[in-house]
């Protein structure tokens, strides 16, 4: 018999309750960290991940493939993307070194102090949401990568 005092015994979570809290702490952290690049640097999320993919790439040049598997963007998105960031001369589109029919994202001296600026908005706020999960988020960064980890293994 379990007295007063006890704690209550340990329930698991339902796995459609986790998932959704798990879809709305992404898309809420999106849309704020979203919502910050565009007033603070002229950038969206998507925009703001591949400029830093390609300033973190060798030569600070990453081709599209790269950059689309990096930010999770199909080919089509990933070249509007490249489009967007180009018109804004943030970024040049080169043909390959090695491969001619191969496109390259190069980034620009503006494209780098965009990205530079950027990052500190983005890391900074990402820190400061995440921090809400106080002692819990060695915990749940574990799980997370528990997880990841099982689904990157194919089946």
């Amino acid at each position: 018999m379990q007295r007063p005092s006890d704690p209550p015994p340990a329930v698991l979570p339902d796995p459609a309750e986790t998932w959704l809290r798990i879809e709305q702490v992404h898309d809420r952290i999106t849309r704020r960290v979203d919502s910050a690049l565009h007033t603070m640097h002229g950038l969206s999320l998507t925009g703001f991940e591949a400029l830093r993919r390609i300033a973190e790439s060798p030569g600070e040049q990453a081709s599209m493939g790269e950059v689309a598997e990096a930010v999770g963007l199909s080919r089509p998105g990933v070249t509007s993307t490249i489009n967007r960031l180009v018109a804004d001369g943030l970024v040049l589109r080169e043909r390959g070194d090695g491969d001619r029919r191969l496109l390259h994202a190069r980034l620009t001296a503006a494209g780098r102090e965009r990205v530079l600026a950027a990052a500190r908005t983005h890391d900074e706020l990402v820190s400061e949401l995440l921090a809400l999960l106080g002692d819990d988020g060695i915990v749940v960064t574990a799980a997370l990568t528990r997880v990841s980890d099982a689904i990157r293994t194919p089946v």
